[in-house]
């Protein structure tokens, strides 16, 4: 963790629905913890060396708390087992100061919410922040069925209850999530943002375009993504700027890995093209984007890539490195 992280107690861990978990972090000394803005997330060092992102989902006006929620996913590469199963309460974590990739606009007339299963947790925070600021506002929360629905409780109490329509896929048609309606009519000062899995999230996200929503509306975070070879992935080479030094980047060898092999230190954290920890400017040649983070504008115009995760279509990339 970096110097500007700090030691938190897990002081509260309650299974909020099958399958999820949230934790309540306090400071380790006492003190306040940095304020935030509705959408952020924050690393969490977890056992067995792993660093993962987790939004948080309390109240942004809160300062002696924060509070994430873990989906224990089996499939994924081991952080939501080890948080379910090895970090209990009393235990002491190290975490980063909150990071916003996702923030509310706050010159918008009105926000349309949209959450798939956990990606709830920074939706959630938005709702929040919304309400209190007597804000107009439309939450829809898609699931799977009741029982795997985490904050049911919470947001039915709310002030904000009657803004947020559940819709589980186990449930009566009527309460079915209707995805052509919800996005049929974009209009100036109205914000669309989405988080949840990727199958959610690229469905919400083709509708809004093809119905016409201006992209500098459409504001979403993705929780994972698999970082998967092709068949057709060949070895390139890429070139630091700063020194002039080529380094082969192998076919089965992600741009970050070559890096590290031959000494060049990339911070990374997530290392699935997510959070935008190793962005990368590019000076010279043709990036394969494979990431989550950069915005369809911005990976058209090429001049910059995750190492993570994405490749180069071109024979060299030429790095700010």
């Amino acid at each position: 963790m970096s110097a500007a992280g700090f030691s938190v107690r897990v002081a509260r861990k309650t299974a909020e629905a099958e399958g999820i978990c949230s934790f309540e972090l306090v400071r380790t000394d006492g003190k306040p913890l940095p304020a935030f803005a509705a959408g952020s997330h924050i690393d969490v060092e977890i056992p067995g060396g792993l660093t993962r992102q987790y939004s948080l989902c309390n109240d942004p006006a809160e300062t002696h708390r924060y509070q994430i929620a873990v989906l224990r996913d089996a499939g994924s590469r081991g952080g939501s087992v080890a948080m379910h199963d090895r970090v209990n309460e009393g235990d002491v974590l190290a975490i980063s100061a909150p990071k916003n990739h996702f923030a509310l606009a706050h010159d918008a007339k009105s926000h349309l919410l949209l959450a798939g299963g956990i990606g709830v947790t920074p939706l959630l925070c938005m709702a929040e922040r919304l309400a209190q600021l007597g804000a107009d506002f439309q939450m829809h929360y898609c699931t799977r069925s009741r029982a795997r629905t985490a904050f049911v409780q919470r947001i039915e109490a709310s002030a904000f209850a009657s803004c947020v329509a559940f819709h589980f896929d186990d449930g009566a048609a009527e309460q079915r999530f209707d995805l052509d309606a919800t996005l049929s009519r974009p209009t100036p000062g109205r914000h669309l943002y989405v988080c949840g899995p990727k199958g959610f999230m690229d469905a919400v996200l083709v509708k809004a375009r093809a119905q016409g929503w201006p992209e500098a509306q459409i504001h979403y975070e993705f929780f994972g993504a698999e970082v998967a070879a092709r068949a057709d992935d060949g070895s390139f080479e890429v070139k630091l700027a700063s020194s002039g030094r080529v380094i082969r980047v192998a076919a089965d060898c992600t741009v970050v890995q070559a890096l590290s092999a031959a000494g060049v230190s990339v911070a990374t954290s997530c290392e699935q093209g997510v959070c935008g920890t190793c962005l990368t400017r590019v000076i010279e040649g043709e990036p394969d984007h494979r990431d989550m983070y950069l915005t369809p504008e911005e990976q058209a115009a090429g001049d910059q890539f995750l190492p993570c995760c994405s490749r180069s279509k071109s024979a060299l990339l030429v790095l700010d490195l």
